[in-house]
Formats: C-alpha cells, sequence, structure tokens
C-alpha cells in the first residue's frame, strides 16, 4: 500500500512534487469522526492513518500578492478596529494582530460557501496532527454537513459511547453543550465535541421532527472493521463493514475464504452506517470483485489538473456466479460510496435500502506555516461518472428501516435483501 492518508478523499498527487506528503484521504465530507480528533483518522500502518475525505498535505504555495485585487476596504476594516475598538463585557479579549489575520483567513474560506473549506488556526491544526497520531478519545460517530446544511450524526461507530447513549445516523445535531450549530462547520463541532475520556458532552438532536436530549460520556474509542457469518439455511454470507481502515482488506479476504470454504454463492455486504476510511481499502476490495484495469472511482478536478481514476488491480477472490447485495444507507458514505458506486455500474451487485449520504469531495490540507488550510480540490465521480455528492447514490431497491423498526429491532432492508438473493428478485 503506498504512503496514503484517506481522510474524506483527496488526489494521491504523486505528479506533484511540492506535495510533502502524499496521502489519500477516502471517506466521507467533511466527515468527521468524533473520536477524539478533527480528521477522523486513527493510526494505522504503511498508508498509514484511517481517514473520511481525502486529504494531502504539501508546502511550496505562493506568497506572491495578487495586484489586481484592491484591498483598501480590508485595510480600512483593519485600521478601524485596531483604533476604534472597545472591550465590553460581551467582547473577548482584545486579539493580536496575529489572531486577526487567522480570522481574516478563517473569514476568506468561509466566503466560498463550502462546509469543507475550512482554515485551521496553529491550536486547532496542531490537535489534527495529534489527531493523526494516535489520541482515540471522544464519543465514536461520523458527522458532518447534511442535506438540509445541518450538522448531521452519519453514523454512530458500533459499541461506542455514541451508540450506546441513542444516538443514530439521520440525527440533526442543533445544540453541543448548549451551543447553536446553525452555520458551524464540522471542525468547529468537533471541536466541541471531543475531549477526554470520562467527561461528558450534551446533544440537543431533532430526529423525525422530535427534539431529543442526548448525553454522552467521552471514552476511549476501538474502531471496529469486519464482521463475517454464514447461514446455511439461506446459503447467505454476510459481510458487515463498519468501516475501511487499514486493516479491512486484509479482514475482508479472510472472510472470503471462508466464504469459499463455507461454499456459499451469495453474499450480503452490510455498509449501513459505515462512514468511509482508506481509499485504498475501497480500492482494494473493488479489485476482489471487478476485472483489471476496470474503473472503481475518478477524482474529477474539473480541468484544475488531470483526472486521476483509480482502477482494479483484478485480484480475483469473489467468482462472477457469486450473487452480491450491498446494503446502503444515509449513513453510508465516501469510501462506501466508492465501493458500492463501482459495483452498481458493474451490474456486479444490487444495492438496497436508502440513498447513501453523498460525500464526494475531495480536500487537500495545506501548510501555511501556522494554521492549516482545508480546500475542497476535487470530486468522486463513480465509473459511469455519477458525481457521489450529488445527493448520495440511489438504491436499486428502496426499502426504508423506521425509527419503529429500529426500537422493535426489525430489519425490512436485511429480509428484503435475503428475499432478493433466495427469489432473484
Amino acid at each position: 500500500m503506498r504512503d496514503t492518508l484517506v481522510d474524506m478523499e483527496e488526489s494521491d498527487g504523486a505528479q506533484n512534487a511540492s506535495f510533502m506528503r502524499k496521502t489519500k484521504l477516502a471517506a466521507a465530507f467533511a466527515i468527521v469522526l468524533v473520536i477524539g480528533f478533527v480528521g477522523g483518522m486513527a493510526a494505522g500502518t504503511s498508508g498509514s492513518y484511517r481517514v473520511f475525505s481525502n486529504i494531502s498535505l504539501f508546502d511550496g504555495l505562493s506568497a506572491t500578492p495578487d495586484e489586481s485585487v484592491d484591498l483598501s476596504d480590508f485595510w480600512r476594516a483593519w485600521n478601524a478596529l485596531n483604533t476604534k475598538f472597545v472591550e465590553t463585557n460581551a467582547s473577548s479579549t482584545m486579539p493580536t494582530a496575529q489572531e486577526r489575520v487567522w480570522g481574516a483567513i478563517e473569514g476568506l474560506a468561509e466566503a466560498y460557501g463550502d462546509p469543507y473549506t475550512v482554515y485551521l488556526p496553529p491550536e486547532e491544526a496542531k490537535m489534527f496532527q495529534d489527531d493523526i497520531s494516535g489520541n482515540f478519545e471522544g464519543v465514536g460517530m461520523e458527522v458532518g454537513i447534511g442535506q438540509n446544511d445541518t450538522l448531521t450524526v452519519i453514523a454512530p461507530l458500533k459499541n461506542t459511547p455514541a451508540e450506546r447513549a441513542g444516538m443514530r445516523a439521520g440525527d440533526e445535531i442543533l445544540m453541543i453543550n448548549g451551543t447553536p450549530t446553525d452555520g458551524m462547520s464540522t471542525d468547529a463541532a468537533v471541536k466541541l465535541i471531543r475531549g477526554p475520556k470520562g467527561t461528558e458532552v450534551a446533544f440537543k438532536v431533532m430526529r423525525a421532527g422530535e427534539l431529543i436530549d442526548i448525553r454522552v460520556v467521552r471514552d476511549v474509542i476501538n474502531v471496529p472493521t469486519i464482521e463475517s457469518a454464514y447461514d446455511a439455511a439461506t446459503g447467505i454470507y454476510t459481510i458487515s463493514f463498519y468501516s475501511f481502515t487499514a486493516t479491512a482488506t486484509t479482514q475482508f479476504e479472510q472472510a472470503i475464504r471462508d466464504m469459499r470454504t463455507q461454499g456459499a454463492q451469495k453474499l450480503i455486504i452490510d455498509l449501513r452506517g459505515n462512514p468511509g476510511g482508506y481509499l485504498d481499502s475501497a480500492v482494494a476490495i473493488a479489485s476482489k470483485f471487478l476485472p483489471k484495469g476496470a474503473a472503481v472511482v475518478t477524482e474529477d478536478y474539473k480541468g484544475n489538473r488531470e483526472n486521476i481514476v483509480h482502477r482494479s488491480s483484478g485480484a480475483g477472490g469473489v467468482g462472477e456466479g457469486v450473487q452480491v447485495v450491498i446494503l446502503i444507507d444515509n449513513g453510508s458514505a465516501s469510501a462506501s460510496e466508492i465501493l458500492a458506486g463501482a459495483l452498481q455500474d458493474a451490474d456486479r451487485a444490487t444495492l438496497i435500502g436508502t440513498r447513501s449520504f453523498g460525500k464526494g469531495s475531495v480536500q487537500e490540507l495545506l501548510d501555511l506555516g501556522g494554521g492549516s488550510l482545508k480546500v475542497t480540490v476535487a470530486r468522486w465521480l463513480t465509473p459511469n461518472g455519477t458525481s457521489i455528492s450529488d445527493g448520495g447514490l440511489t438504491p436499486d431497491i428502496e426499502v426504508e428501516r423506521t425509527i419503529e423498526d429500529f426500537d422493535a429491532g426489525r430489519d425490512p432492508q436485511m429480509a428484503r435483501a435475503i428475499e432478493f438473493l433466495r427469489l432473484g428478485r
């Protein structure tokens, strides 16, 4: 595996010599895995981080002023604030000149109207670097900006404080510890949510039109990856993916070997609530199904850079005679959408469930010397050219799983997948 950083999704950038560090982030929109780190990453092995959006780090940025831009209004505002501002009980302490520069950069990033293009001041940038070094205390859920432009739970990870406290995929987070989230970026939200083990964070969420208060006690998070099972009565083998970690490919290969040992010719891949992970893992797993050279996903730079097409290695492992169903829902994002979209477009799998989250943008993390700037530079396209960020993937067979189903322990989506594989329709 190459040296890749898989966070929401990002270009390899191997052709760009200015990259300080080649990174590949394949997972969800500025999806943020709130287990104590800003970018949703966990330290791993070579290709060494787990993430939820592609982010690459590089230097060599130009500091040459753009002489075509009139900055007179900016300097008028700077000087006015510098000479006229008076501290009050409602204001914070007087910012330093450097803090004002950081604030200006933050406002510049916000002006682009993209929730994933954000500036991280030095303190937050350091937190980000600490996170990818292995600080894993938090609540254990993925958050992002949902279809209604609200801070949304993409998925609580299995057996984490968030799941145990009752957080669910699709919950719209309205307040965090009493702070309204309207207009809040995912990075700002993570700063409020994260914290040391044993401390509490209070959420007010909207679920199916109902306001709910949920309190979560932070803890050390162990990110789950894969579980598998064989049902001899139906002949169906099920692989449940919780995240695309650095070990996901190896664990998938082990599950496939077990599937072949069992003689199963019907497979369910459950990607519900899977917020993503390594791009390399998604491509490697798709390669178990697709012929060598088949497109898995394209990074579309819209003419700013040559597009990058990630292709199947043709590793094999799952024969064409195996019937495949993939379960998706609004908690399936980024790397999950890449795998599901590739197999759907190749007519290699039938998608059942509800529309996926739709995290299909690619971010680069730029080191500005003090802070860092995350910039959306591209979008993910499925092999047929569908933009994942344009509303997510549409299932071939739409089946809802309501709150009532969830509370009663019913799973109509899984039941429909079993029915489809048994009856062929």
